[in-house]
């Protein structure tokens, strides 16, 4: 029944996302099909603990005073594979400027992971996930879904689906110089 639940909950938080009013029609992007809109949210972070991939326990309050993009995302899926050079495209051009992605793997074995990480080179954060702690944190089912959060701890942003970089550029760099 929980299940259900959740699910429901997912698809009318997608919903609400997808079909939000007060947005400009030329921000929907079209990612293989879905539209990708980022919604401006006001929540503290989670208290999420996950291991990385060295086997190291991480918090998302060890990368308080950054500016992090914590990434649910999982190597068979398509969109997720997709949004990774973007991903590690921004994350090299702006790391030096206090930001950090967390990219939280929802459920393969450490090994399948090390190899994707291999192949795709990623170069930021990855935390690995085998029971979904981070999506049953952000309450949000769907891969790939993102959340901005700011230096305080503070989540302002999230997308459910493919991240471009003309949006990471108009939201995610402003908040670099707060």
């Amino acid at each position: 029944m929980l299940g259900i639940g959740l699910i429901v909950l997912s698809l009318v938080l997608l919903f609400m996302i997808l079909t939000r009013g007060g947005y400009d029609n030329s921000e929907r992007v079209s990612a293989g099909g879905n539209y990708v809109v980022p919604v401006s949210v006001n929540f503290p972070a989670p208290d999420l603990e996950l291991e990385n991939l060295n086997g190291k326990v991480e918090t998302l309050k060890d990368f308080h005073g950054q500016v992090v993009l914590v990434n649910n995302w999982a190597t068979w899926c398509p969109p997720c594979k997709a949004e990774m050079p973007t991903l590690s495209d921004y994350y090299n051009d702006h790391a030096d400027e206090g930001f950090a992605v967390i990219a939280i793997e929802s459920g393969d074995p450490r090994e399948k992971v090390l190899d994707y990480v291999e192949e795709y080179d990623l170069p930021f954060t990855v935390w690995l996930d085998a029971h979904a702690q981070a999506m049953q944190a952000f309450q949000n089912q769907n891969l790939p879904s993102s959340y901005v959060i700011d230096r305080s701890g503070i989540v302002r942003f999230a997308w459910t689906g493919e991240i471009n970089r003309e949006l990471l550029e108009k939201y995610v760099t402003p908040m670099l110089s707060e």
